[in-house]
């Protein structure tokens, strides 16, 4: 199975999320699941953000060797499961790559998370803001993770 995510720029939320579920389908020993990342609106080549790095640290993860890549740039179109940020992203995918229809959903959506106080559907945008907002979006990104695998396993 072949996961793709996608962000704006891929180098926060898409980019995180790819490096926490790398990490657990390692951890866990489950074989036969290729995962990346890009964004929609991304600079091939840009650097995550030093906050991405910090918080994906404290959970064992190195960010310092992900580079950016542009939806256009990836193999989005050979991928299975195409797993966005927020439904704006689903959009600008569908409305790039209509052919992908039935394979792109929102992380939120596909594994049908909803917490009390949180958007329903969109994990949003830490970039600009502080060390404890992106702490806030990967934990939302490590539930989404963990009701993934449960998914996938099933």
């Amino acid at each position: 199975m072949k996961v793709m995510f996608v962000c704006t720029g891929n180098i926060c939320r898409s980019a995180m999320a790819e490096k926490m579920l790398k990490k657990k389908i390692e951890d866990m020993k489950i074989a036969d699941i290729e995962v990346n990342s890009c964004g929609v609106y991304a600079q091939n080549g840009d650097v995550p953000t030093y906050e991405a790095r910090e918080v994906m640290s404290e959970y064992g993860i190195d960010m310092k060797g992900h580079r950016a890549t542009n939806i256009q740039n990836s193999n989005i179109k050979e991928v299975d499961l195409i797993l966005c940020a927020t439904l704006s992203h689903k959009v600008a995918v569908l409305d790039i790559y209509p052919q992908l229809e039935g394979k792109v959903f929102t992380m939120k959506e596909y594994v049908g998370y909803n917490k009390e106080n949180h958007d329903k559907i969109n994990i949003k945008d830490p970039w600009g803001y502080d060390i404890e907002t992106y702490r806030s979006c990967v934990a939302e990104i490590q539930e989404c993770i963990d009701l993934l695998i449960k998914k996938i396993q099933k």
